[in-house]
């Protein structure tokens, strides 16, 4: 069994389009400065680096060489990490179980992207068969615009079920100082921006930022000893498959079912829609928010839009999604999951400022790429 492991420091870059103010070292200095200093730690505390990001939208690779002073990584032990829109997922896991496996005691994972340098949609392209599926599934939207009309005809879900989504999260992005988008939107608002791909419309769909996030892992005794409470990591979780766009099954997400029942079996979750206190979700539209829900097993098959609908998952609901905002109001890809981690980190903390859900005890926080790549960690005020 290997070390219990905390969180003990966030730190996040203020998001933008564009921060044509800094460089890709000072963006991710940005972040690692502020993780420390939320710890109150220096880089001398720190054992060892993970930074991962979409390096192959920017075409610039190797960022653990080039980017060892914004990271603080000389004579540091650094380790990269890439998996599409996963990363951050993946780095934030990369960290903690390099902690839990003794290797090292404190342990500093970054992820980032600078996508006003990048193409996104030219880089997304290319996984897609050339042949059969470029047309209709190259870059995220039209694959989401796929699956959510599969289920509106599956379920009954309506385009307004979306929207509901949407505006819960755009509006509690208003609370977050951070968040790349924060604008004040209603349901109509959502229903009446334009059409990208049906049903999906421009309100629905996440942006494009520039931003950093670092979070700070250290084993149960240090994390005892630098914080007066750290969000101990419970249990961390990936699944994926491999396949073409076409044979997915597009009415559920197979691999968030299989990874949310393996955390909840090691977490000890029985019922997630009670057990969990919030919840930091990557849903880079808002139809994610609604038919994935059904995956996380807060409901049947087909059971989410009237959940959507009660309002529950709103900031005053029975279990608050995305307080930040989410990555509708912000997503700097290689950071985008990251963040989730960091945020749900910073709600068991206490630290979340005027987005804080009162008396957190447990979170989950997600990643997602795509299509069939799900990362997922769960977060406690408790030891695990």
């Amino acid at each position: 069994m290997g070390k219990r492991v905390g969180i003990i420091g966030v730190g996040q870059t203020h998001h933008a389009a564009k921060r044509l103010d800094v460089s890709g070292v000072e963006l991710i200095a940005e972040a690692v400065t502020r993780a420390l200093d939320d710890a109150q730690l220096t880089i001398d505390d720190i054992d060892a680096i993970v930074v991962g990001n979409m390096d192959h939208f920017e075409n610039i690779n190797y960022v653990d060489t080039w980017a060892v002073d914004g990271l603080g990584a000389v004579m540091k032990p650094v380790f990269k990490v890439t998996t599409g829109g996963t990363t951050g997922t993946t780095v934030a896991a990369c960290g903690y179980y390099h902690v839990a496996s003794g290797l090292f005691d404190t342990v500093l994972a970054v992820g980032w992207e600078k996508n006003s340098e990048s193409d996104t949609q030219a880089a997304i392209a290319t996984c897609a068969n050339p042949t059969l599926e470029r047309d209709p599934f190259a870059g995220a939207i039209g694959p989401l615009a796929t699956e959510y009309s599969m289920y509106m005809k599956a379920y009954g879900a309506t385009e307004e079920d979306a929207a509901r989504v949407a505006a819960r999260d755009r509006n509690n992005a208003l609370n977050n100082p951070y968040a790349h988008s924060r604008q004040a939107v209603t349901v109509e608002d959502v229903l009446n921006s334009p059409m990208l791909s049906y049903p999906v419309k421009f309100l629905d769909m996440c942006p494009r930022s520039d931003g950093s996030c670092a979070v700070i892992f250290a084993n149960e005794e240090k994390a005892k000893k630098l914080c007066p409470k750290p969000a101990w990591v419970h249990c961390s979780v990936v699944r994926h498959d491999y396949t073409h766009f076409g044979d997915l099954e597009w009415k559920f997400m197979p691999t968030l079912e299989r990874a949310s029942a393996e955390a909840y079996r090691l977490a000890g979750i029985t019922n997630p829609l009670k057990d969990f206190d919030v919840a930091e979700l990557y849903l880079p539209c808002s139809t994610c928010g609604v038919k994935w829900m059904d995956s996380l097993w807060f409901c049947e098959h087909g059971g989410a839009p009237k959940l959507i609908r009660k309002g529950t998952f709103e900031m005053d609901g029975q279990l608050p999604i995305n307080p930040s905002g989410g990555v509708i109001s912000t997503n700097p890809i290689g950071a985008t999951a990251i963040i989730r981690v960091a945020e749900a980190a910073w709600q068991i903390m206490g630290k979340a400022g005027d987005r804080q859900v009162p008396n957190v005890k447990k979170a989950l926080c997600t990643g997602f790429g795509g299509c069939s790549w799900t990362g997922l960690m769960i977060l406690g005020a408790d030891l695990p």
